[in-house]
């Protein structure tokens, strides 16, 4: 998935100005949102239970926003950037999408974001690799290691934003596993769901797609599952195929 565009059933992504480039789990992870979002609507007590605003933290292509726009009619979207030629480039594919009138993007630190608002949801693919052996690419330091923003700052600008009744969503490597559980609790969250995910039914986990909201007085549930993206055979597995097909150009 390195080419410099990656196409879409409904948007295109150019990443040749990004360092990181759009992959297999971004993809999952933003097709994941998309279907528990369909599933809160449907399962809600809350009559016409609408999400109206997101806030996308370090949108990097913007990939994430385009998915959530697409399977989500009425969704605004502020998407924040740190790194400006990340920015520029997911401004391009934005202003080249149908969505281009619900997705506003800023080239601005996380740290210092200050919206008028809170949010309904709040979603990020944040940095993977905080204290860990950097390389000589400044750009993917930045994008790897939280060289800008790291995890507890997340969760506070997480718990800033989000609205009383909001959603957030993170993709984290696996090895994190344990440390977010740790921070979430210090950062008076409730984790609704974790889903595990493997490169295929033969591999061990090595990301996780996690929900969470702001700590209750009531007792929350905890979702546990996982998803395998290939089966025995090297093919996509069914549950894998049933969250990208609205997205993937060739499924």
């Amino acid at each position: 998935m390195s080419n410099s565009f990656f196409r879409f059933k409904q948007f295109t992504i150019e990443q040749d100005k990004c360092a990181m480039k759009v992959t297999t789990d971004s993809c999952l992870f933003g097709a994941w949102i998309a279907d528990n979002i369909k599933n809160e609507k449907t399962e809600s007590s809350i009559d016409n239970l609408i999400i109206n605003n997101c806030l996308d933290i370090g949108t990097g292509t913007g990939l994430l926003s385009l998915m959530l726009a697409q399977s989500n009619k009425g969704l605004h979207i502020d998407a924040i950037e740190i790194d400006k030629d990340a920015f520029e480039q997911a401004t391009q594919n934005v202003v080249a999408s149908p969505f281009k009138d619900r997705i506003i993007v800023q080239n601005v630190n996380a740290n210092k974001f200050n919206p008028p608002v809170k949010y309904d949801m709040i979603i990020s693919n944040p940095p993977f690799y905080e204290s860990e052996l950097k390389g000589d690419d400044r750009k993917k330091n930045m994008a790897h290691h939280n060289e800008g923003l790291t995890l507890p700052e997340l969760l506070d600008t997480i718990k800033i934003n989000l609205g009383s009744n909001g959603t957030f969503y993170l993709l984290l490597p696996f090895k994190r596993n344990e440390e977010i559980k740790k921070l979430i609790i210090e950062h008076e969250f409730d984790i609704t769901q974790l889903t595990f995910i493997r490169q295929s039914v033969n591999h061990g986990y090595f990301r996780i797609l996690l929900s969470g909201k702001l700590k209750s007085q009531s007792s929350t549930e905890t979702i546990i599952d996982e998803i395998s993206i290939k089966d025995e055979n090297d093919y996509y597995t069914p549950v894998f195929t049933a969250l990208l097909k609205p997205y993937y150009l060739k499924m």
